[in-house]
């Protein structure tokens, strides 16, 4: 009797302890919030778009309704603000297609916070949108209308990227077995967890200074734009060429003081989706350390997802 009831009192702990051990979200262990962690802080995804399949369909009389589903998820890890992301369709003739079928729309309607992801969420943030119009009309003795719906989004986005970076103010004075690391370039490759980022930092120690070459790559299919852009009319007049390619930069390193970054006005401007950055730091005398070099990144980004539908003529 004894032994069946410590046999029955083990069955019951062990399911116990599995139905406990299936719950076991991120955060619940050291190990478990580490993988959260490297999943949320890499990544070259930003805001990304796709259309609901059928909706517009292919293929569709006027005088129909058309409507639009929109799906768009955060896959960054920066959360965006109601003004920081909007989407508009285009390429469509608004005399045809009306009803406000074109009108700009916020990333963020009906959430309020289009969140990024993080260890409690390391999808990111979704939202859907309807775009429609009640009434497509064919002018006169046209019988068939074929536009390509460009849909457009437009937002501000952030990347701070922190590689570990080695400094040796007294480089040729010991042995490298009395160091605790030694200076060497990192790559930094896979993303920070935006569509723009640092792709590799070049280390150089000059005696007490530390000189790192830093280069930023649009890992995305989009373009990059200042911050400074007008983002809800990117569609329209609000962007010119002096807004493409720019890159506002600021760069800290834990263990050093800053002497100098180029370009001096904060702004690294991209040549064929890549740029530079080049800063010295002052490093306090001492021996070899490892210490985190801070860059962040605002930018604006904008990418479109074309989609084709045509348009025939009721037959009266």
């Amino acid at each position: 009797m004894k032994r069946s009831v410590i046999v029955l009192g083990v069955v019951i702990v062990s399911l116990f302890l599995v139905s406990c051990g299936g719950r076991i979200q991120a955060g619940d262990t050291p190990s478990d919030t580490l993988a959260a962690l490297n999943l949320v802080r890499t990544g070259t995804q930003g805001v990304e778009l796709s259309v609901v399949p059928n909706y517009p369909p292919p293929l569709l009389y006027d005088q129909n309704e058309l409507i639009a589903l929109v799906e768009l998820k955060n896959k960054g890890n920066y959360n965006l603000e109601a003004q920081d992301c909007f989407i508009q369709v285009t390429g469509f003739d608004p005399n045809i297609i009306t009803g406000g079928f074109g009108t700009v729309r916020s990333c963020a309607e009906n959430v309020q916070v289009f969140e990024g992801k993080n260890v409690y969420n390391v999808q990111g943030g979704f939202n859907q949108l309807e775009f429609s119009s009640s009434n497509v009309v064919l002018p006169d003795n046209v019988y068939e209308y074929s536009p390509q719906l460009n849909f457009l989004t437009c937002y501000n986005y952030h990347t701070t990227a922190s590689p570990m970076v080695c400094v040796d103010p007294i480089l040729y004075q010991v042995t490298p077995e009395q160091k605790a690391c030694q200076s060497t370039d990192v790559s930094a490759g896979g993303g920070q967890g935006g569509p723009v980022g640092v792709s590799h930092v070049g280390v150089d120690m000059v005696g007490s200074k530390a000189i790192f070459e830093i280069n930023i790559q649009n890992y995305g299919s989009g373009r990059v734009l200042s911050p400074t852009s007008d983002i809800r009319n990117c569609a329209q007049a609000g962007i010119d060429y002096r807004d493409l390619d720019k890159v506002e930069y600021y760069v800290e390193l834990s263990g050093g003081s800053l002497s100098d970054c180029k370009p001096n006005d904060g702004i690294v401007r991209l040549n064929q989706g890549s740029g530079k950055i080049v800063c010295t730091f002052d490093i306090p005398s001492g021996t070899a350390f490892e210490t985190p070099l801070s860059v962040n990144l605002d930018y604006s980004y904008v990418q479109n997802y074309m989609k084709e539908v045509k348009i025939i003529k009721t037959p009266q």
